[in-house]
């Protein structure tokens, strides 16, 4: 899959990278980065690969076009984690889902 102007953008955005942070990241030059996210120029293959790979190092996934458009997702880092209490059984409902629930007995 390569890699479009846009989706570069969203994935500098997502990790709140400037075009410097992506230029030190991937070593290519800001004049370069600059000039394809403007759309004035095509890079080579391989500049579009140092970009690509500096992206993904850094938890930057590639969708590709699936129907819905290709975009950019951050990865799950792996020291993430879910905090679980499994000797208890408890329901939780956060205040941002209850904004549009159902009212009782609605079957929602």
């Amino acid at each position: 899959m390569g890699l479009s102007s846009a989706q570069c953008r969203a994935a500098r955005a997502l990790l709140a990278w400037s075009q410097d942070d992506l230029s030190s990241a991937s070593k290519v030059a800001k004049a370069t980065i600059a000039n394809f996210e403007a759309g004035k120029r095509a890079p080579y293959e391989r500049t579009l690969q140092d970009v690509k790979h500096a992206l993904e190092g850094a938890g930057v996934v590639f969708i590709p076009e699936n129907g819905g458009g290709a975009g950019v997702r951050l990865a799950k880092r792996a020291d993430a984690s879910i905090d679980t209490n499994e000797t208890e059984t408890e329901t939780v409902q956060y205040e941002e889902y209850l904004k549009n629930d159902a009212p009782p007995g609605a079957g929602g």
